[in-house]
């Protein structure tokens, strides 16, 4: 478990613009490594935010898109180009603007898909999909993210992981199928722990007073079943990524005061 790191910004404009511009290198940098890049992204409003920054930065087009694997950490299982899928929001920020090779672009199936209301036959076939992307040398069920992005919701939850819902507490299966989720939609698809710690890094989002007690909870020690905010961390580097309202119930010794 990587201890995490905290980066606290004025605003939440201002953090979605700096996380833009920290992926970007990210992508740049792995992309000159191994040939390519993956990235987990999220829905909600920070991840979204995230995007629609990338979209508009003067070194969006360092990115080599054809050769980034994008996948999702949770979506609503809702009907193709629903408003409310983490996709076409993700399209509609960002994705549409870029040249990506849409056989490296990997959305979670839609409830009109070819498993109709069937949840967990969905959830399975992405776990399949993951399986196949894997490499040897990534030692599980799931590739070797190189950056796992995921929102962190007023109630400690990250993708569609829920406290003390049975979704968290899976330590097999990389991904589910969520049934009676407490915020609607209630049916989701969500990426599990286990996925969520094959990244190199996970960087976790929030900004916002709404967001001060989760982010509290989940630094102060808790446990990943009542606070799943707390079990998100990758393998090299765990990251949160916080605007001043989010991060007013830390202790100032948990992030450097020099912090933009």
């Amino acid at each position: 478990m990587t201890a995490p790191q905290v980066v606290v910004h004025r605003d939440k404009e201002l953090m979605a613009q700096a996380a833009a511009a920290r992926l970007i290198t990210k992508i740049v940098d792995a992309q000159a490594a191994r040939g390519s890049a993956s990235v987990v992204l999220t829905g909600g409003r920070n991840g979204n935010g995230l995007l629609a920054a990338l979209a508009t930065s003067p070194a969006r087009d360092a990115v080599d898109w054809s050769r980034l694997d994008l996948w999702w950490g949770d979506e609503r299982f809702l009907p193709d180009g629903h408003p409310d899928r983490n996709v076409t929001q993700a399209r509609e920020a960002l994705l549409d603007a870029v040249d990506l090779d849409p056989a490296r672009v990997h959305p979670m199936p839609a409830s009109d898909g070819p498993y109709g209301g069937d949840v967990e036959a969905a959830a399975e076939a992405y776990g399949i999909e993951l399986g196949r992307a894997a490499r040897p040398e990534n030692h599980g069920a799931a590739p070797s993210f190189d950056v796992a992005l995921l929102g962190v919701g007023p109630d400690t939850h990250v993708a569609s992981l829920f406290p003390e819902l049975p979704a968290v507490r899976e330590t097999e299966r990389t991904v589910v199928g969520v049934r009676g989720a407490p915020k609607p939609p209630p049916t989701r698809i969500s990426l599990t722990l286990p996925a969520i710690r094959a990244a190199r890094e996970v960087w976790l989002l929030a900004a916002g007073e709404d967001k001060a007690k989760a982010v509290t909870i989940a630094l102060s020690g808790a446990g990943e079943i009542q606070a799943p905010a707390a079990g998100a961390y990758g393998r090299s580097r765990t990251l949160w990524l916080l605007d001043r309202a989010a991060a007013s119930g830390l202790p100032r010794e948990l992030y450097p005061p020099a912090s933009p």
